[in-house]
């Protein structure tokens, strides 16, 4: 009996050192800095926000043919025209922003994954929900990201 009580013990402890060995922890991540300092990311911005200064522009011009035209009903359908085109122009900006979006999103996820791995981290949690500890991988994360591979 006693010698069941040590077995039991012994097996406890080392089922504890065990865990204590498998448990790596939380890692964090300030996912806007990564964004900021990835060149596919930024070079993204750059396309969307030149999509939407073209939008913007082509409203401006279509502003101006409206102050051209003399009569009500072709006032009138120059809006109808322009609201459809404006419409069709509106969803392709935001279908390619939201592709953009996507694919900066998954490369820094892959990227953060295998920094998690690598690390041996359970998890990594964006930077603002932690309070005290964990580990901050975001410079990590930032470096797997230019060495090219995504």
């Amino acid at each position: 009996m006693k010698r069941l009580k040590v077995v039991t013990l012994f097996v406890a402890v080392c089922a504890a050192f065990m865990l204590k060995a498998e448990a790596a922890g939380v890692g964090f991540i300030d996912y806007q800095k990564v964004q900021e300092n990835y060149s596919f990311a930024l070079q993204a911005v750059k396309e969307v926000d030149a999509k939407g200064l073209e939008l913007q522009q082509y409203m401006v011009d279509k502003e101006k043919q409206y102050k051209s035209l003399d009569t009500p009903l072709k006032k009138k359908n120059f809006e109808d025209a322009t609201a459809r085109e404006f419409k069709a122009k509106e969803e392709a900006y935001l279908k390619l922003k939201m592709s953009k979006e996507e694919q900066i999103y998954k490369k820094i996820q892959a990227a953060t994954k295998d920094v998690m791995v690598e690390q041996k981290l359970d998890t990594i949690v964006d930077f603002r929900v932690i309070f005290v500890g964990g580990l901050d991988v975001t410079d990590l994360v930032i470096q797997k990201l230019k060495s090219g591979k995504y």
